[in-house]
């Protein structure tokens, strides 16, 4: 795992618009962060290996190895939050970085303010993290575990391979047993930033719980949509 810097967090820049990359670089170095910058896929690969950053802000179009590539190789050996940034919009590059492991996803064209949101609500959620458990480390839940230490569910001996912000929000749920838990709550108390209509990000990471607790064959529960109210865990098929 990559250790947390101390003092200005660390972001490091992937992106080959030189004119954004530049632009970026300035505007949060204007606001305490510390930023380093790089043009291609290869070169921002090596440096999130081999120095310590919080945060990853990445292009997907970039040239030689795309943000997608770049995300797949990170996450073999590092757990960086990363934040896809891409002007595409399409509905499949949002579910293919989220299911490569992206913590967020920023469309093009974006303001430095929403930017900075973002950051923020990720350092924060990481501090979050990093706090000691109140509770024994792993809990059991009819037959899902709970594993707040490695921030991973298992059915069995099967691990779901669920991303940090996807073991928040599945453990938030679980926490609250069938009570229905609305958008703007959970992406106030989980995601550590405000709900707003255009943002994908939440069903995003429920559709990737969905699909990772299918694959490991636990069906006793499920995250239900109650429409115009929100998610709840649940075995009812009639919630709401």
């Amino acid at each position: 795992m990559t250790p947390i810097s101390i003092g200005h967090p660390r972001i490091l820049s992937i992106e080959d618009d030189l004119v954004l990359g530049a632009y970026v670089h300035e505007q949060l170095g204007r606001s305490g962060f510390q930023v380093t910058w790089c043009q291609n896929g290869q070169e921002g690969l090596t440096m999130a290996r081999e120095q310590a950053f919080d945060v990853v802000l990445m292009d997907i179009l970039l040239p030689g190895m795309n943000g997608l590539n770049v995300l797949t190789q990170l996450r073999q050996s590092h757990s960086t939050p990363v934040v896809l940034m891409s002007a595409l919009g399409a509905e499949a590059d949002r579910i293919s970085g989220f299911r490569l492991g992206a913590d967020d996803y920023l469309p093009k064209p974006f303001s430095m303010a929403e930017l900075r949101v973002r950051i923020e609500a990720i350092l924060r959620r990481v501090a979050l993290d990093r706090r000691p458990p109140l509770e024994p480390a792993v809990v059991a839940v009819d037959s899902l575990r709970f594993d707040d230490e490695g921030f991973e569910v298992f059915y069995g001996e099967q691990a779901a391979g669920l991303t940090r912000s996807e073991y928040r929000l599945l453990d938030t749920l679980n926490r609250n047993g069938d009570e229905v838990l609305s958008k703007a709550f959970l992406y106030q108390h989980v995601l550590q930033r405000g709900y707003a209509a255009h943002d994908r990000s939440l069903d995003m990471h429920i559709s990737q719980i969905r699909r990772k607790l299918k694959a490991i064959g636990y069906t006793e529960r499920e995250v239900r949509t109650v429409w115009g109210k929100g998610y709840v865990l649940s075995a009812d098929h009639e919630v709401g």
